[in-house]
């Protein structure tokens, strides 16, 4: 069914009316013209901070904004329409995720299944994750808002079957040759005492681990990818970057495959927009399947407080990250300094 602003209007009151908490709450307002929504976008954060504001388009698709600016949602599906009107009016009466949903099971079991799985529809079935997440990349999260152990985490992945040489890698960065070819660990680097706390904002660790080649480091030297032709020649078809900047509180994820940015035109995307119990990224986008890993890592994890190891973890679920901390704490894993101009 097409969405217009009668069957917007129509099906509201048909889901308004098969809960107690939905009788007094109003449809938001439907904008017809980028002016018009921009003027009640504005009235509506003025009168109450992050409420959800809607813009029509001609060909029917249904734009969900939270201000007058941030995309969470566009849909053309009037059922998809209603349940994330319904889904964002139930979570302003506060409560916890499950509270979330336990209501949208009361207005639709589908609904409720579709909350707890974090996408825009009910299909499949999420196994509970069952183990400690700070066990796997979250273990990093919490230290790594303070630039500790390396400002920069990248990751890099090939097409199946081939893997990214962690050595050539680091090198092509512009690590230290005789030390790569001497196969020095971060051990090594911390021995120096002195020299080490001087110079560690010239090192980098690297390795492998999850099906991923990883590259930690801090600033990285003039040069880095001077050799385009045997950057290719490494075959990467994926990187993660998480990179910290804590005296500004800028914490930025960027995913890019096939040598493109996957972010919904979104543009810099910020963990610091992440909380708890709402998706981080434009729902039904590229990036809802992390929605989707995120949702399972907040329910499974209630114990977990703190958003940046709740989204590390998502990172694990959805994309296979991770880190040795065995290897980091013992200082086994693979390092070396930038080599000297």
């Amino acid at each position: 069914m097409e969405i217009t602003k009668q069957t917007l209007a129509e099906g509201w009151l048909r889901t308004a009316a098969r809960h107690p908490l939905l009788d007094e709450v109003a449809l938001p307002p439907v904008a017809l013209s980028d002016d018009e929504f921009e003027e009640r976008a504005e009235r509506a954060d003025e009168a109450e901070n992050g409420s959800l504001c809607l813009l029509l388009d001609e060909d029917g698709t249904l734009h969900g904004r939270h201000g007058p600016y941030r995309e969470v949602f566009a849909t053309r599906d009037v059922d998809q329409a209603l349940y994330l009107i319904a889904e964002s009016a139930i979570r302003r009466h506060g409560g916890g995720l499950e509270e979330v949903a336990g209501a949208l099971d009361r207005i639709d079991t589908a609904w409720g299944r579709r909350f707890r799985s974090g996408g825009l529809d009910d299909t499949g079935t999420v196994e509970a994750c069952g183990r400690d997440p700070l066990q796997g990349l979250a273990w990093i999260a919490k230290s790594w808002r303070e630039q500790d152990p390396y400002t920069t985490l990248a990751f890099f992945r090939a097409a199946p079957g081939r893997t990214v040489d962690a050595e050539r890698l680091a090198l092509l960065y512009g690590a230290d040759p005789v030390q790569v070819a001497a196969g020095i660990r971060l051990k090594d680097l911390r021995a120096d005492g002195r020299a080490h706390w001087d110079r560690q904002w010239e090192s980098c660790c690297f390795g492998r681990a999850g099906g991923w080649t990883f590259l930690l480091h801090h600033d990285t030297p003039p040069g880095s990818y001077a050799d385009k032709e045997a950057y290719a020649a490494l075959g990467i078809k994926e990187s993660v970057w998480l990179t910290a900047t804590s005296a500004k509180a800028i914490y930025t994820f960027d995913y890019l495959r096939d040598g493109r940015r996957v972010d919904d035109d979104w543009g810099a995307l910020e963990l610091i927009w992440y909380e708890r119990g709402h998706a981080p990224y434009l729902r039904g986008g590229e990036l809802d399947f992390l929605n989707r890993a995120v949702r399972r890592a907040e329910l499974d994890h209630p114990e977990v407080t703190g958003t940046f190891e709740l989204y590390f973890h998502a990172l694990e679920q959805s994309l296979g990250l991770r880190l040795p901390r065995e290897d980091f704490a013992e200082g086994e894993v693979r390092a070396a300094y930038w080599a000297k101009e």
